[in-house]
């Protein structure tokens, strides 16, 4: 592509009347120019690529697409005197393959609450943006475009700043503009110069599309410029582009809400597909369920089935350019009578590793458990896409592909739209109950209001008033009681701790006005069985009996110094636990990294 030339900039660049000017940073995205790992500059700093990318020709010219795996960060430290300061544009030609709520084209910022600084050229799901913070505003703007993109189609995004006004251009047409920043860039002490993604010190969104050519200028330029810019290269913006992104599964399929009559299927994949959902009583899953509608995310019922019963499952999905991705067949049980033996397993906080997670499901698969329950905390970001796709779905799936997931959100879930686009839960999917054989579970969202008048308060005590189950059991994630050493007071430090977390503390009132017997929690990383506790008090009997579950994966933590009257057993380790009911017997067993057994409990209601 042409550079940027001198009619693009502001009067300051009138001497160079027969020069197009240099740009500070400029990459021209070719296949020819990735050398050891890295994309070569053609000015500024190279980006390490340390994944395979997609050839895509744009102009004829083979340019190169990103699989949305990872974003292109400099291979070298850059210093913020090596940014622009006092002015700005940037320019790119890049094509969208999918719509996520916070992508990057390029950058050098940190957003992290209060602290906002920097500069990112990126979009939304609907629309692109240009976000900006100056020395004369603590706060970054981000100013969004008017311009809804299509997936899949290039387009030449470009934003300039001149020390007064941040305007944003869509195929050379001014798109947005304001002037709530003031004065020279003002940029963190430390930041990562990136490409391809929507990166920070602790968020990194990869870029799912094509990236043909970005350029940085200290300089900033005018309308016309950049109007100019576009009429060179918009024959680009016509020409149809291949999709960056491989088909395959980002979530291979996975089972929820398992009824004596039903249960949920569910998968996602890459790009847009339909396809056909095989099921039987026999391998040869004889009959069909067709998936019509074309999504990404799909939620298919199977309907008809006979109580605690085997039946055999797979999926076949068809993109829009007929690639065809099939699974192998598996298995599932539907729910048994009510008065039936149950066992399920329960994992919690898997979060950020998946090694240990995989193998947490794999012991907790070899027990043949009905189902599984999961209370929060299934991925250390919820927010990063890699961290469901990467991390929850592939440590997880030799489990849940064979018997049905009961999560609840955690606070690393950070309520993101990823956890309601994969699950399909009862709405509103952040609260919910379910029965399967004796028991009922009453899932919590712990990260919201649980307090006298809230809505899930209100919700709880009408479900529990009305319930008629043998067993009644509550889970959410953050614990009633915790002897944990600093998560509710520092007890290193200090000898005050609220032992638990006040929010649902408020709740367990409602939990021993009508007869809970069991609760399942996770947020500390340890593993936890109090006494009996009724009204606040250790009892001998009558009481409800607590669990903190949380080392499914996430990095370990320990007891405080002092051993609170309600803890009975505390172990630092991961672990995973197996519950059974047999009618009025209760038994609870939790077993370590190893697979070995290291603490079980086993009560009949009488002795309760």
């Amino acid at each position: 592509m042409k550079r940027l030339c001198f009619i693009y900039l502001t009067s300051v660049l009138t001497a160079w009347a027969h020069n197009a000017p240099s740009p500070l940073m400029h990459w021209d995205c070719q296949k020819k120019f990735l050398k050891d790992g890295e994309l070569v500059a053609q000015k500024g700093f190279n980006l390490k690529i340390n994944s395979p990318l997609p050839e895509q020709k744009v102009a004829g010219i083979p340019s190169l697409g990103n699989p949305g795996k990872e974003a292109w960060i400099a291979s070298q430290k850059v210093s913020k005197l090596q940014m622009p300061e006092l002015a700005l544009t940037v320019s790119s030609w890049i094509s969208v393959d999918k719509a996520i709520p916070t992508g990057g084209i390029v950058g050098y910022f940190q957003d992290n609450g209060n602290s906002e600084s920097g500069w990112v050229l990126g979009y939304d799901k609907e629309h692109f943006s240009i976000g900006l913070a100056s020395a004369g505003n603590q706060r970054m703007t981000y100013l969004q475009g008017k311009t809804k993109y299509q997936t899949g189609k290039l387009y030449h995004v470009a934003a300039t700043y001149d020390g007064s006004e941040l305007r944003l251009y869509v195929n050379g047409k001014l798109d947005a503009s304001s002037k709530d920043q003031t004065g020279a860039i003002r940029y963190p002490d430390q930041a990562r110069l990136a490409l391809a993604g929507y990166v920070d010190s602790n968020e990194n969104f990869p870029h799912t599309g094509t990236i043909r050519e970005v350029y940085i200028y200290d300089l900033c330029a005018t309308d016309e410029g950049i109007a100019h810019e576009f009429d060179h290269g918009k024959s680009m913006t016509k020409e149809s582009l291949k999709p960056t992104l491989a088909f395959e599964h980002e979530a291979p399929p996975f089972l929820q809400m398992a009824t004596q009559n039903s249960i949920g299927v569910n998968w996602a994949t890459t790009l847009p597909s339909t396809g056909t959902l095989f099921w039987g009583e026999t391998a040869e899953c004889k009959n069909t369920i067709p998936v019509t509608e074309l999504d990404k995310f799909h939620h298919m019922t199977i309907t008809g089935l006979q109580p605690d019963t085997q039946y055999f499952y797979r999926t076949e999905s068809i993109s829009q350019s007929g690639n065809v991705l099939k699974t192998n067949v598996s298995t599932f049980e539907t729910a048994p009578e009510a008065d039936s033996p149950i066992a399920f397993a329960i994992i919690s906080d898997t979060q950020g590793n998946p090694k240990v997670a995989h193998k947490m499901a794999t012991y907790a698969w070899a027990q043949r458990p009905d189902f599984l329950v999961i209370p929060g905390d299934l991925t250390s970001t919820g927010t990063d896409h890699t961290h469901w796709t990467e991390h929850f779905f592939p440590s997880m799936d030799v489990l849940i592909k064979r018997v049905p997931m009961y999560p609840v959100l955690g606070n690393h879930e950070r309520n993101a739209h990823w956890y309601y686009d994969y699950m399909n839960l009862p709405d509103p999917e952040y609260y919910y109950t379910f029965h399967y054989g004796p028991a009922q579970f009453f899932m919590i969202d712990s990260n919201k209001k649980c307090t006298p008048g809230s809505e899930q308060y209100e919700w709880l005590e009408k479900e529990l008033k009305k319930s008629q189950a043998k067993w009644k059991m509550i889970v959410h994630h953050h614990p009633v009681y915790s002897s944990d050493a600093n998560d509710y007071g520092d007890l290193w430090k200090t000898n005050k701790s609220s032992r638990g977390d006040m929010n649902v503390r408020a709740m367990s009132k409602l939990y021993d006005q009508y007869g809970v017997d069991v609760v399942f929690n996770g947020h500390i990383h340890s593993y936890e069985r109090t006494w009996q506790v009724k009204e606040g008090k250790v009892v001998q009997r009558g009481g409800i009996q607590y669990f903190v579950t949380g080392g499914g994966g996430g990095p370990l933590e320990e007891a405080g110094p002092s051993r609170p009257k309600f803890q009975n057993t505390v172990k630092k380790g991961h672990h995973y636990a197996m519950v059974r009911i047999n009618g009025d017997v209760f038994e609870f067993q939790a077993y370590d990294e190893q697979g070995k057994l290291f603490d079980s409990l086993r009560y009949t209601r009488q002795q309760k």
